[in-house]
């Protein structure tokens, strides 16, 4: 079993091809292009560890299989790639939630195809997952440092930026066009109100805060708003002033302004309104609540001292 990323990203590129000796509306494409975005998927996460690719087992043999030691294995296993898919999404905050969501349902069109008797894409046309499809691979090359060019050739490159530029031409023509309405609507309303709206929203924007989400302002209207997202990669921890700061990597996913009322969902959405791009979740704790540490001077220890008498508690029978 080979998890390395080079020959993974190789094969990746030849089943893509294989898949665009088709014509698009041919149910052989999409069951090419899903092939090969699994494996394009599992090259991006092997560029951090083909380790990651092993299925973890009790012996850790598989792991072992992976690092290149131990005895060699007739039949290691890999993750399914539903994990494969949920690493790239927790490892590359470019592979957005959208890009996994749309990767699935690919996915699963293709297990349908291969695990049962359904004609998966034959009813699946092309028109409705190619561009997500294309989104995903951009994506995926992207964190793996290659582009478009490199993972489907020049003609097929250019082909996928096309749709791509289309598909956000499209988004930003909508997005902007309902910035531009919920402004025209909040803008009609009295003076008065419009003010009672924005402190209203300061108000609940500082309480949202404290629930994790990050302060923005409204594209539509100024006021105080808020975006919450989807944390990726490793926590980092700082002491300051006697406590335990830790901090975490946000990909923003849906914004909302109470004010005006404008909500947006999607990265793709958030990025046309300038509110893509990833922030730092900061929160601080106590050592105390962080490690989950009793002070034996003052907590109630009843509790604790009665649960340690029952682990140790030798067991006796009845006879």
């Amino acid at each position: 079993m080979i998890w390395e990323r080079d020959p993974l990203w190789a094969k990746a590129k030849l089943f893509f091809e294989r898949a665009f000796e088709q014509p698009a509306d041919d149910p052989q494409y999409g069951l090419w292009c899903s092939l090969g975005l699994e494996l394009l998927a599992r090259a991006t996460v092997a560029s951090v560890s083909p380790t990651l690719l092993a299925e973890p087992e009790q012996n850790h043999q598989y792991l072992l299989h992976a690092l290149g030691v131990g005895p060699k294995m007739s039949s290691p296993v890999s993750i399914g790639a539903s994990k494969v898919f949920a690493l790239c999404q927790n490892l590359f905050p470019g592979f957005t939630k959208e890009d996994f969501v749309s990767s699935m349902a690919l996915i699963n069109r293709r297990n349908a195809e291969l695990h049962s008797a359904e004609a998966a894409f034959d009813n699946y046309p092309s028109k409705q997952w190619l561009p997500s499809f294309y989104h995903s691979c951009s994506s995926l090359a992207a964190a793996l440092g290659e582009t478009m060019d490199t993972l489907l050739g020049p003609e097929q490159a250019r082909i996928a930026n096309d749709i791509l530029q289309q598909s956000k031409e499209g988004v930003e023509g909508r997005v902007k066009a309902s910035i531009a309405a919920y402004k025209r609507v909040f803008e009609a309303r009295p003076i008065p109100d419009r003010q009672t709206a924005a402190e209203a929203a300061a108000v609940q924007t500082v309480k949202l805060v404290t629930e994790r989400h990050h302060k923005v302002s409204c594209p539509s209207c100024g006021s105080d708003a808020t975006v919450e997202g989807d944390p990726f990669g490793p926590e980092r921890l700082d002491h300051e002033d006697g406590n335990i700061v830790v901090r975490q990597s946000v990909s923003p996913r849906v914004f909302s302004c109470t004010a005006c009322g404008l909500k947006l969902t999607g990265y793709v959405e958030l990025d046309v309104a300038d509110l893509g791009g990833t922030y730092t979740r900061r929160t601080t704790f106590s050592p105390e609540d962080y490690y989950g540490l009793i002070d034996p001077e003052t907590a109630d220890m009843s509790e604790y001292v009665e649960q340690y008498m029952r682990d140790m508690a030798p067991e006796y029978d009845n006879e």
